[in-house]
């Protein structure tokens, strides 16, 4: 959550535990979390359902969740799905489910991730927010 990054997601026609539990090793092998690092999440069936409260475990993650119908305690998720949302989705028909994938990943990859500038991050974007800490570690 420190740097707004997206690292672990997917796609579906649902959002069910499928989903979850296919964006979690991405986010897993892209940050490789030390033991008893925090998962936060909202309470929904695809985060509370045991095959993906197994993953968290076996990943060594703490599991935290937000208060039903709380949107602001997992406010850095609900910013992201707006902003995905203003910028890309409510602006755009795709002609199929693919290209649908295609304009998302260039969203969260090319241009959320690298050039998207945050107040929150001093208006730099995640990726270089994240390469000033290194240097400064």
């Amino acid at each position: 959550m420190y740097s707004r990054r997206i690292v672990g997601w997917a796609m579906s026609d649902r959002p069910d535990q499928t989903l979850t539990r296919d964006a979690l090793p991405m986010a897993l092998a892209r940050r490789q979390p030390p033991k008893e690092a925090i998962h936060n999440s909202d309470q929904g069936s695809q985060y509370t359902c045991n095959a993906y409260q197994q993953q968290l475990q076996a990943a060594g993650l703490i599991a935290s969740m937000s208060r039903k119908s709380m949107p602001y305690d997992n406010a850095v998720m609900e910013s992201f799905f707006a902003s995905l949302k203003q910028e890309l989705t409510h602006h755009q028909r795709f002609a199929d489910r693919d290209a649908a994938r295609t304009e998302v990943f260039d969203y969260i990859e090319n241009f959320y991730n690298r050039r998207r500038l945050h107040s929150s991050l001093d208006y730099r974007s995640p990726e270089v927010f994240e390469s000033m800490a290194q240097v400064t570690n």
